[in-house]
């Protein structure tokens, strides 16, 4: 199996406004090959290993689809190409062709599912913060006055806007380009918090230098359903997403890949996240819904 890696800039400039109508399947027929976007800092969802290769348990899920891709289009062989996404550019990507399936930490919600479709929901988190463990912000109302990042294009972005606005917390919002900018403007100073999905913040922390430095604060704002994301009406590769999923639940493997991220010790550094099932997920896992948030 080998893999190609892509520049995202490049591809989005040269396929900027197109569509994409072709099945994913009988595109992977027609060319023998499946393109597989990553993130390259969503720990432990999608992110680079030391040897800058994508890894992670959004990832490997991704792997298990490939499999089933290549079953279910009579392939001896399939092509494997990975291509790095940010948040900005991952539903175009999707959208025009250049990528077919991404599996990273991605919010399913529902305005984006009027330009994507989204498979049976994975995780779920809420958004809080990442602050210096010894800075003295404890929650959301500590932030008057300090500088909040987080990522443009995230829903995250979006919910600490409005809020700011309409419950007047006084903070100054600025946009990062991807989470591993945002969390070095709060290690260095050039902010005072970073605004994301819990779960990222503690795999940001659990791989920088001095873990014990950062900490993460405040109450969850919201919790939302993250899910591997393919293009929008196409409802054979949908099934056989959710098939996968669906059978890697019922037979007890999901938890076992759940385990193997979230409560083991992971790269880069061996941290464990220790982060258990929360509720929502524990629900869904009998449920099986692709429920978008509001």
């Amino acid at each position: 199996m080998r893999l190609v890696f892509f520049s995202a800039s490049l591809v989005s400039i040269v396929f900027s406004g197109a569509t994409f109508a072709q099945s994913t399947i009988d595109k992977v027929k027609s060319s023998g090959g499946i393109t597989v976007a990553y993130r390259e800092s969503s720990i432990p969802f999608s992110f680079l290993n030391d040897n800058g290769r994508p890894t992670g348990f959004g990832w490997e899920i991704c792997g298990r689809i490939v499999d089933k891709v290549k079953q279910t289009a009579g392939l001896s062989v399939i092509e494997v190409k990975s291509q790095a996404v940010t948040s900005q550019n991952r539903i175009p990507l999707l959208q025009n062709g250049t990528v077919d399936i991404e599996c990273g930490s991605t919010t399913n919600n529902s305005e984006r599912g009027k330009q994507v479709s989204f498979a049976t929901n994975y995780f779920y988190t809420g958004t809080r913060f990442l602050v210096k463990a010894n800075s003295g912000i404890k929650d959301i109302n500590s932030l008057k006055g300090k500088t909040v990042v987080s990522t443009t294009g995230t829903t995250n972005y979006q919910i600490l806007r409005k809020l700011n606005t309409d419950s007047n917390l006084g903070f100054n919002l600025i946009g990062a380009k991807d989470h591993a900018d945002a969390f070095l403007m709060v290690e260095t100073g050039k902010a005072d918090a970073f605004g994301m999905d819990d779960i990222l913040l503690y795999g940001l922390r659990a791989s920088s230098k001095n873990p014990a430095e950062f900490a993460v604060v405040g109450a969850p704002i919201q919790v939302e359903p993250y899910a591997i994301m393919i293009r929008k009406d196409d409802p054979s590769f949908k099934a056989l997403v959710d098939g996968v999923l669906a059978d890697l639940i019922k037979s007890g493997q999901f938890e076992e890949m759940y385990k193997k991220w979230f409560m083991s010790p992971i790269p880069p550094k061996g941290i464990n996240l220790n982060a258990p099932m929360s509720k929502e997920l524990k629900d869904n896992l009998k449920a099986l819904s692709d429920k978008p948030a509001a």
